[in-house]
């Protein structure tokens, strides 16, 4: 991280270089040299933050999500369950829909897939914490609770250029292109708006009861007759589900299975949660 130079633009028209908001994401990636860059630039004051109606400002942190009554049920579950409370105090909401990889051969910098190689190393590894849905060409598996909760909440993302689904917001990965979002060089995002459901619930199975990164998250979100399911953890992008049915066509790695298993249980408790 030595020689980064640190800027504090005075609107987003003269954003030059990565920015940086909670900064719970980018340091890390920085410190490891996962990411590389020469000029980090504080937008902290210029992204809109809060809650107005159905609008969440993209510099919202976790813990004002958790903590105010205008948030579904799913998503404060989700944003309490996502990291430490130190984490949440600083982590904004744009900034974990767009977490990277735990992968650890990835965060190891092996020539995987993800980082311009030719074959995914988990899949041929240790994948135990990997996916089980979409698991070529990369077996990674997205860490945001946030995003499944999203996903089933029908959020819809306002970048600086544009309006979309959260659904368009991820992409697998292909080898003419190894990003997992559609934003361009430069998109930020500004603002997530949430559909009101009647019901919503969000829950997670982890390796320790607090903080960790889930093996499997599940969603759900009841909108008169119809409830959505989202899951985490499970493929490289947050995953949705059109109905419990659809985890049959899971492709579990061999140190994966137990995933299935696992989010067949909470995909049931999740129903009947919100039923």
């Amino acid at each position: 991280m030595s020689g980064l130079t640190l800027t504090r633009p005075a609107s987003l028209d003269e954003l030059d270089g990565t920015p940086l908001a909670g900064g719970t994401e980018l340091v890390p990636l920085l410190r490891d040299g996962l990411l590389r860059t020469d000029v980090v630039a504080d937008v902290r004051e210029l992204l809109p933050r809060g809650i107005d109606g159905d609008a969440v400002g993209a510099g919202t942190t976790l813990a004002e999500l958790e903590r105010s009554a205008d948030v579904p049920e799913a998503l404060r579950e989700a944003c309490r369950l996502a990291a430490s409370p130190q984490i949440r105090a600083m982590g904004t909401i744009g900034g974990n829909l767009l977490q990277a990889t735990r992968c650890w051969y990835w965060r190891l910098d092996y020539p995987c897939f993800l980082h311009g190689g030719d074959r995914c190393h988990a899949r041929e590894g240790e994948h135990r914490e990997h996916a089980i849905f979409a698991v070529e060409p990369c077996a990674s598996a997205h860490p945001s609770d946030p995003a499944a909760a999203l996903l089933a909440l029908g959020a819809t993302v306002e970048t600086t250029s544009r309006r979309f689904s959260l659904a368009e917001l991820y992409r697998l990965p292909t080898e003419d292109d190894r990003n997992l979002t559609t934003l361009a060089p430069g998109e930020l995002i500004l603002r997530l708006e949430v559909e009101r459901p009647d019901a919503s619930v969000y829950l997670k199975a982890m390796d320790r009861r607090r903080y960790a990164f889930p093996l499997v998250g599940v969603a759900a979100a009841r909108y008169g007759d119809e409830t959505r399911l989202a899951l985490a953890g499970v493929a490289p992008t947050p995953w949705r589900l059109a109905t419990a049915s659809d985890l049959d066509a899971a492709t579990p790695l061999p140190g994966t299975a137990y995933k299935f298993e696992i989010a067949r249980a909470l995909v049931r408790r999740a129903l009947d949660a919100v039923s």
